[in-house]
C-alpha cells in the first residue's frame, strides 16, 4: 500500500486533482468559503509541478534556490460548492515569459464549472528578486506549454 496522497494525473497538457469538500471548507451557510478556492487552486498548481517532476522542495534545495509568488489572481465564481462535494481542479501551465508563468485553472463538479482562475506567478530568489525559472523546471514544463500559435492573442 502506498501511503502518499495522490498528486492527481495528466491528460495531455492538463493536470487533474480530485478534492473533497470538508466541513472545515464551508462557511455558516454550508457553502465553500470563497478563500478556500485559492487553496484548491494552489494545490492544483503544486501537484502539477510535483507530478511533472519538480516540486517546490526541489526548487528550494538547489544551490541557486528558487520559489514562486502569485502576483495576479483573477477568480470567477460560477456555482457554489457544498460540503461532501467531489471536486476536480484542472490546471494548465500555458506560457512562460522571463520570470513569469501564466496558468489557467478550473474547479469542476461532475463536469460543471464551479470556478475559474487566471493566475500569474513569478519565479523569485529567496531575497524576493525576480529570476528566470531554473532550466530543470523549464525542461519539465516545456511539453505542457501552449504552442506559440496557441499563445498569441
Amino acid at each position: 500500500m502506498n501511503p502518499d496522497p495522490s498528486a492527481g494525473w495528466f491528460e495531455g497538457r492538463e493536470h487533474f486533482l480530485p478534492v473533497r469538500v470538508y466541513y472545515e471548507d464551508t462557511d455558516f451557510t454550508g457553502l465553500v468559503y470563497h478563500a478556500n478556492y485559492v487553496r484548491y487552486f494552489e494545490r492544483g498548481r503544486s501537484d502539477f509541478l510535483r507530478l511533472a517532476g519538480v516540486s517546490h522542495g526541489d526548487l528550494l534545495d538547489r544551490p541557486d534556490p528558487a520559489a514562486f509568488v502569485v502576483h495576479r489572481l483573477v477568480i470567477d465564481f460560477k456555482r457554489p460548492a457544498r460540503i461532501d462535494d467531489a471536486l476536480l481542479v484542472r490546471t494548465t501551465y500555458d506560457v512562460a515569459k522571463g520570470a513569469t508563468l501564466q496558468i489557467a485553472q478550473t474547479v469542476l463538479r461532475a463536469g460543471e464549472t464551479i470556478a475559474t482562475a487566471e493566475v500569474s506567478t513569478a519565479c523569485i530568489t529567496l531575497e524576493g528578486r525576480p529570476r528566470r525559472p531554473p532550466a530543470v523546471l523549464g525542461e519539465a514544463l516545456r511539453p505542457f506549454f501552449l504552442s506559440p500559435a496557441q499563445a498569441s492573442p
